[in-house]
C-alpha cells in the first residue's frame, strides 16, 4: 500500500518503537483515537500494519489509510498490556476496536460491610467496601442460592444500625422475622457477634462455590454437638449439611476433583463472534456469562478470548491459575496458565461450554432475524459460500432432480431459491425428451442443457450455485451440459448424495461433509426436499394421467380425444365406471357410450 505524507512521518516513529510489551494507538488527522492495540512486541506489532501490500480485511486497509499518528506506553508484560488495553478501550471507544459489552445489567450478591452485615441481591454496585459476588446471567440460580442461604442460615434483614452501644441500651425491638424463625436477633442480644460471623463466612465460602469447605465445617459442629448431647442442635446442622449436599448434586458437571478453573469458548464467522466464561469450583459451574460483538477489523479468535477472559475474571473476581479454553491460546501469564484440553473431563467442560454459546448465539440470531430479517438470509448466503468455497455470494440458487417409474414417464423438475428463500413462480417442470428407459444421467444432462440453454438465450442472469440430487455420476452428466455451454467455472456445481449427505464437487472423488448442525446444509437440504416434492407430484401426475387414458384406450370404440374429454368431465376412471350410459351419452355418443358402460360392468 502507498503511504500518504503522515504515514511517511509514521513509518518513520516505528523505527524508534522498544522490543517491549506495551499499548499503541493509532490517531486520525482530527486527533481522534480510532483504534488501540496490544503487543508482545511494539515495534514488531506496528510494523505489521505498514509493510503489506494487500489486507485480508478491507477495513484493516480503511483504517492503516487513516492512521496519522502513532503513540504507545511501554508496561512490564503482556497481561499488564492486556489490562492497559481493556481500560483505554472502555475509555475512550475506538472506531475500530470491538466493545465487549453486554446490553444487560446483570445481579450481584451482596455482603454489606456493617456490624452484623445483611445479605441481598442488588443491581448497583457501590464502592463503599461491601462484598459484591457475581455477577449472575441467570437470575434463576442467584434466587436459588439465596434460598439456600435462607434455608441454612438466620441472617438479618433489618436496616438497623446494629452498634453495641445501641443494642445495649435497649434501642430495638424483637420483630415478627424473629417470632417466624427467620432472624436470632441479634438487635436485643441474642444472638452473639461471633456466631452470626461464622454464618457469615459460611455463606462467603457458598457464593464463592467452595461448598465442601462449609460442609467440613459443619460436620465439625454436629459431631461436637452430638458429643454434648445436643442432639436438637445436631439434628439442625444434619439438615443443613443434607440441603448443601441436594444443592451441590445438582451443580456437579464433571469430576469434583476438577478444583478452580476457569472456562472461554468462542464461535465466530465473518461479521458476529459470541464468548462464554464459566467459573468452575469443586466440579460445579459457579458462574457463567456470554456476550456478542460485531467483528470490526479481522481479530483472531485467540486475542479475543485473551481479551474477554482478563475482563471476565476481573468481573468475577476469578484467581484460577488454569484457564481452559476451546482454542489454543499462547499467552505468558505470571498468575495463570491456558490449557487446551483434546480428551477427558477438561474437554467435557469446553464442550459444555461451547453447548452454552452456540444456545446464546441461536438465541441473539433469531430474536434479530425478527428485527431484521435480511440478516439472516445474508448470514446464510455467507455461511453457504464459506462451506462451499464459492467466490460469489449465492443470491441464486438452483436445484435439480429426476424422477421416474421403471423408466416410464421421466420427468425433472428445477426449484429456485434467491436470498435462501423459495421463489415458487421460477420453479419449473420438465418433461424428459430425448431419453429412453431408466437412465438418470443422460435425463440430468438433458434437463440442465435445456434450462441454461434458454436463460441464455433469454439473457436471464444466471444462477451463482447449481445443485444436482445425485452423487457423483449425475453431477458427472450435469458438467457435459456446463462444458457443452461454456458455463464450467463460471458457476459453482455440487451434488448431494442422499445417504450420507455428502457434498461433491467436479473431479473430486473425496467429498464435502458440512456440519450436520450448519445452517448452509439445512438450506441445501431444503433446496434437495423442495425439488424432489415438486418432482415427483408432476410425475405422479403424469403417471395418473397416462394410466387413466390407456385403461380408456383398451375399450373398443375409444380413441384418445374420446378419453380426455371424459377425463376432463368426470376426473377419473373410478368415477366413469360408476356412470350409467345415459350419463356417459352427455359426454360422447350413443354408441361409444354403451361400448364404455359394457366394458366396466361386464
Amino acid at each position: 500500500m502507498k503511504l500518504n505524507k503522515d504515514q511517511k512521518y509514521v513509518s518513520e516513529a516505528i523505527k524508534l518503537l522498544p522490543n517491549r510489551p506495551g499499548v499503541y494507538q493509532y490517531f486520525d488527522n482530527s486527533d481522534q483515537i480510532i483504534y488501540v492495540g496490544k503487543a508482545k512486541n511494539l515495534k514488531k506489532r506496528v510494523s505489521s500494519y505498514f509493510n503489506r501490500d494487500k489486507y485480508e480485511s478491507g477495513k484493516t486497509a480503511m483504517l492503516v489509510r487513516s492512521i496519522v499518528k502513532v503513540e504507545h506506553i511501554v508496561v512490564d508484560n503482556e497481561y499488564e498490556a492486556l489490562l492497559l488495553e481493556n481500560s483505554m478501550i472502555k475509555q475512550h471507544q475506538p472506531k475500530y476496536n470491538i466493545q465487549l459489552r453486554d446490553d444487560k445489567t446483570y445481579p450481584w450478591i451482596c455482603i454489606k460491610k456493617e456490624r452484623f452485615p445483611r445479605v441481598f441481591p442488588t443491581r448497583n454496585v457501590i464502592k463503599d467496601g461491601s462484598e459484591y459476588y457475581g455477577p449472575y446471567a441467570s437470575v434463576k440460580r442467584m434466587k436459588s442460592i439465596l434460598e439456600i442461604i435462607g434455608k441454612i442460615h438466620k441472617i438479618r434483614n433489618c436496616k438497623f444500625n446494629l452498634s453495641q452501644e445501641n443494642i445495649d441500651n435497649g434501642k430495638f425491638k424483637v420483630c415478627l422475622e424473629y417470632h417466624i424463625g427467620n432472624c436470632l436477633a441479634p438487635c436485643v442480644g441474642k444472638q452473639a457477634e461471633n456466631s452470626y460471623n461464622r454464618s457469615i463466612e459460611h455463606i462467603r465460602q457458598l457464593v464463592k462455590g467452595n461448598l465442601n469447605e462449609v460442609i467440613k465445617d459443619l460436620n465439625e459442629s454436629m459431631k461436637e454437638a452430638a458429643g454434648k448431647m445436643d442432639y436438637e442442635n445436631a439434628a439442625v446442622i444434619k439438615y443443613q449439611i443434607d440441603l448443601l449436599d441436594s444443592y451441590q448434586s445438582k451443580s456437579v458437571v464433571v469430576n469434583p476433583s476438577i478444583q478452580n478453573v476457569d472456562v472461554v469458548s468462542i464461535i465466530d464467522d465473518d461479521v458476529f463472534g459470541y464468548l462464554n466464561y464459566m467459573r468452575v469450583v469443586n466440579g460445579a459451574v459457579i458462574q457463567s456469562h456470554s456476550v456478542e460483538f460485531r467483528k470490526k477489523l479481522k481479530e483472531d479468535p485467540a486475542d479475543l478470548i485473551l481479551s474477554f477472559v482478563a475482563e471476565m475474571r476481573e468481573v468475577f473476581g476469578s484467581d484460577a491459575r488454569e484457564i481452559i479454553t476451546s482454542n489454543v491460546i499462547e499467552a505468558n501469564w505470571d498468575h495463570a496458565f491456558f490449557f487446551h484440553p483434546q480428551r477427558g473431563d477438561k474437554k467435557a467442560l469446553v464442550d459444555f461450554s461451547l453447548r452454552n454459546v452456540r444456545f446464546y448465539m441461536l438465541e441473539r440470531q433469531k430474536a434479530q432475524d425478527k428485527v431484521d430479517p435480511e440478516r439472516h438470509s445474508n448470514r446464510v448466503m455467507k455461511k453457504i459460500q464459506e462451506d462451499l468455497r464459492m467466490k460469489d455470494l449465492p443470491t441464486h440458487i438452483e436445484c435439480f432432480d429426476n424422477s421416474n417409474f421403471h423408466g416410464s414417464y421421466p420427468v425433472a423438475a428445477c426449484v429456485v431459491f434467491k436470498n435462501a428463500k423459495p421463489a415458487k413462480k421460477d420453479y419449473r417442470h420438465f418433461n424428459i425428451k430425448t431419453v429412453e428407459g431408466p437412465d438418470d444421467f443422460a435425463s440430468m444432462e438433458e434437463v440442465v442443457y435445456r434450462r441454461y440453454k434458454r436463460l441464455m438465450d433469454e439473457n436471464q442472469k444466471l444462477p451463482q450455485l447449481i445443485i444436482v440430487d445425485g452423487g457423483k455420476g449425475q453431477l458427472s452428466s450435469a458438467m457435459k451440459s456446463m462444458d457443452k455451454l461454456g458455463l464450467r467455472g463460471k458457476i459453482t456445481v455440487v451434488g448431494i448424495a442422499k445417504k450420507l449427505e455428502e457434498i461433491y464437487f467436479p473431479n473430486d472423488s473425496i467429498p464435502l461433509y458440512i456440519d450436520k448442525r450448519s445452517e448452509s446444509l439445512k438450506v441445501i437440504q431444503r433446496l434437495r426436499n423442495e425439488a424432489h416434492r415438486f418432482g415427483i407430484t408432476h410425475h405422479r401426475n403424469k403417471r395418473s394421467k397416462g394410466t387413466f387414458q390407456s385403461e380408456l384406450l383398451q375399450i373398443e370404440g375409444v380413441g384418445e380425444k374420446t378419453a380426455k374429454q371424459l377425463l376432463i368431465e368426470f376426473a377419473s376412471v373410478e368415477r366413469i365406471k360408476s356412470l350409467s350410459s345415459e350419463e356417459l351419452e352427455k359426454v360422447v355418443s350413443k354408441s361409444a357410450a354403451q361400448k364404455i358402460f359394457n366394458h366396466f360392468s361386464g
